[in-house]
């Protein structure tokens, strides 16, 4: 028999309201989705009659005792009953003899199936079925269609949705860059200013310290020359003589060891600001990472614990600037990442951070299984690749061979590797697939931008043709490893 339950429910395709609706992750259930059917007994005239009640209708569900047997569109439809005697021959028999003929492979989603993705596989079907519904699977037993005019509809407005999002971001980000390069600019003309004063206070200081001293020695020989006088016995006792000598030092002592930080830190500054660099330049890594360390001093000094554990690093040809501004969103996200965690009982927030140089049959194993879960598509296949290119190629005898052209082959194939971990709540997942993503934060609205990560790796990847690893598990932490090629 007819589902006149299906018959009796009116068919409106979605408006375009509804349509501008829909989201980058929209599914095919969010489509209007046809649930007409009917039994292979049933009669040929009883899909004329539904199909043309509802005119929007793209096709039926054919069911055999109740379970899906395939799918007659209303195009097969019209065009089986339009030959001759086909009227005849169909309507009047059972809408198995129609399916005998109009039978073709149906296209079969899951109802959680992304639209851009059903609409591409459906256009790879070849021309004769390329305007067929598509069936869509809500339930192991529950079957509806899909009008492929909508379907292609709804994959053109989330296109047009997805570039407009594009533009909007890559407008945000052009904005943030340069608002980063006028902030590096300014700390570079900033850290200028205050080296000159603070270059004059440190050179003077040493003067200082010889002409106190100076003066210190003439007083005691006025005092042995003078002999005892009650009124600079009295006046001594005023100003604290023997107090004032031992402070003398201690202040100068003080002043001096300020003016030193205060230089290491115009450094810092002027070293991080580096950010327009258009030349590699060689440069001493645990000073960049110090550098950085010493900008955060403020905020790490209460209650985190910095643990430095540093290799024997040779010079390296980089961008100190941009290397810098790696290490300073690392470790600033380990500390928030830590932030969370400070107040419980007996818990130490820690950030370690390890150098060494490696070889490169080393470093291409490095945190391989993290190439393999966190290194997606042909960006993975292409580093695996060069992993197994270079244990290929790398030298049979290295404990033995000491020809030069094995040191040299050595020294072309050595690794840089940094290493920052901390011991917080560690990464899900699902986050780590995203981790690296521009725009992508799990920080509230106004705390983060989202690009902090993506600029990493950017750095990392293509501006030192290095690689940026991840590796951590919820509950005991997180550790960024970066590896860059010595030559």
């Amino acid at each position: 028999m007819l589902n006149t339950s299906c018959v009796e429910r009116p068919i409106q395709a979605m408006s375009e309201t509804e349509l501008k609706e829909l989201c980058l992750d929209s599914t095919l259930q969010e489509l209007s989705l046809y649930d007409f059917k009917v039994e292979a007994t049933d009669l040929g005239m009883q899909i004329s009659q539904m199909l043309e009640a509802n005119p929007l209708l793209p096709g039926v569900i054919l069911t055999d005792r109740g379970e899906f047997a395939g799918m007659i569109s209303r195009r097969r439809f019209l065009e089986f009953i339009s030959r001759p005697f086909g009227r005849e021959l169909f309507l009047k028999r059972p809408v198995r003899a129609l399916y005998r003929f109009a039978e073709i492979e149906n296209l079969i989603f899951p109802s959680n199936t992304l639209i851009v993705d059903a609409a591409r596989k459906s256009l790879q079907r070849s021309k004769e079925l390329l305007y067929e519904p598509i069936v869509v699977q809500l339930s192991p037993v529950s079957y509806s269609l899909v009008d492929v005019h909508e379907l292609l509809v709804a994959q053109s407005n989330i296109h047009e949705l997805a570039t407009k999002l594009l533009r909007q971001q890559t407008q945000s980000q052009l904005i943030q860059t340069e608002k980063l390069a006028s902030l590096g600019q300014m700390v570079a003309g900033v850290a200028h200013e205050i080296r000159n004063p603070v270059t004059c206070i440190t050179g003077n200081l040493g003067f200082l310290s010889n002409y106190s001293q100076d003066i210190m020695d003439l007083l005691c020989a006025y005092e042995e020359i003078v002999g005892p006088s009650p009124k600079i016995d009295k006046l001594k006792a005023d100003i604290e003589f023997d107090f004032l000598q031992e402070d003398w030092e201690e202040i100068l002592k003080s002043m001096k060891v300020s003016s030193q930080r205060l230089t290491e830190l115009v450094t810092s500054l002027h070293t991080f600001s580096h950010m327009d660099e258009t030349h590699l330049k060689e440069a001493n890594l645990h000073e960049c990472i110090d550098s950085t360390l010493l900008i955060l001093k403020n905020r790490l000094k209460y209650g985190f614990k910095v643990v430095k554990k540093y290799g024997d690093l040779p010079l390296v040809k980089c961008y100190s600037g941009q290397l810098s501004q790696v290490f300073m969103n690392i470790v600033s996200n380990a500390m928030d990442a830590l932030e969370e965690f400070k107040g419980e009982k007996g818990f130490v927030p820690a950030i370690t951070i390890e150098t060494e140089l490696i070889d490169s049959s080393d470093g291409d194993c490095v945190n391989s299984e993290l190439l393999q879960n966190y290194v997606l598509g042909e960006r993975k296949d292409a580093i695996l690749r060069e992993a197994q290119l270079s244990r290929r190629e790398s030298p049979a005898g290295l404990n033995g061979d000491s020809s030069p052209d094995t040191a040299e082959k050595n020294q072309n194939n050595a690794w840089i590797a940094i290493r920052i971990a901390d011991n917080g709540p560690g990464i899900s997942p699902e986050i780590q697939r995203r981790i690296f993503d521009t725009f992508f934060t799990t920080k509230p609205a106004g705390k983060g931008t989202g690009l902090g990560l993506a600029i990493t790796h950017q750095i990392v990847t293509e501006k030192h043709k290095g690689k940026l690893n991840l590796h951590s598990t919820p509950g005991t932490g997180t550790e960024f490893e970066i590896l860059l090629p010595l030559i």
